[in-house]
């Protein structure tokens, strides 16, 4: 079998308030996969996500890439975007991290920003932008780095449905069009199933695996495709599997 890209093996985690957040977590993530986590409110998802960026160390367990640690990048729940700065520095601060030559950082920072529908606001400043637009900028700043793995933390969570919907299609053209591996944390079953080749059910804190679900979404879905009575059973099967998580 092909080694997974992502492991999670018997991770735990708590903070120094006391709080276990995860309690033993196992989880592998296969190359290309769009997988979302979904779980109650302090169940751990994004505490997960930062230990596998390497933002926050696990009390016990062990994170591997069995391939090798990929290029990441992490998109947080708010854009934590550069206030001074204009959204083409915003998109290019990874290169500049990098120390990538200032032509060549400004060329794919631009590319970025018109891949997520941004031509023609390289220099607006955030305060100028929408909240939708705003993310854009932070999804433009991800894929600028040109990433293996997307780690997303809720980033859509605070969008108008529409908006919201509308970079769900653009996330899934960017994955396919790069290759993307893509962990997904959401509180939304129909943003999951819309998503995902598999949704992980996390129990209620201490976060660990309670449930996976498999899904076969159609690779050219669109709106439409929410109207359909194949997408509400998908949907209702998260949703069972949430419910029976949160009871357990």
């Amino acid at each position: 079998m092909t080694p997974p890209l992502l492991s999670l093996s018997a991770i735990a985690k708590r903070f120094d308030s006391g709080t276990q957040a995860i309690g033993r977590l196992d989880l592998d993530v296969a190359d290309g996969e769009f997988v979302s986590l979904v779980g109650p409110s302090g169940c751990g998802k994004s505490t997960a996500l930062r230990i596998i960026a390497g933002l926050l160390k696990p009390d016990a367990g062990t994170v591997t890439f069995p391939n090798g640690k990929p290029e990441m990048s992490f998109v947080f729940q708010e854009p934590t975007l550069m206030p001074w700065a204009r959204a083409l520095a915003n998109a290019r601060l990874p290169l500049d991290l990098k120390h990538m030559n200032r032509s060549e950082a400004d060329d794919r920072a631009a590319r970025a920003l018109a891949r997520v529908g941004l031509a023609g606001f390289e220099k607006a400043f955030p305060r100028e932008l929408s909240g939708g637009m705003k993310m854009r900028v932070s999804i433009a700043r991800a894929i600028a780095a040109e990433p293996k793995l997307l780690l997303m933390d809720e980033p859509f969570a605070a969008l108008d449905e529409l908006t919201r919907q509308a970079l769900n299609d653009d996330l899934l053209k960017l994955k396919e069009e790069d290759a993307l591996t893509v962990l997904f944390v959401t509180h939304s079953v129909y943003e999951s199933t819309y998503l995902s080749s598999r949704v992980v059910v996390m129990t209620p804190r201490p976060g660990r695996v309670a449930a996976e679900v498999a899904l076969s979404p159609p690779p050219d879905r669109d709106e439409s495709w929410r109207l359909t009575p194949e997408f509400a059973k998908e949907a209702a099967r998260v949703s069972a599997a949430l419910k029976q998580a949160m009871a357990a």
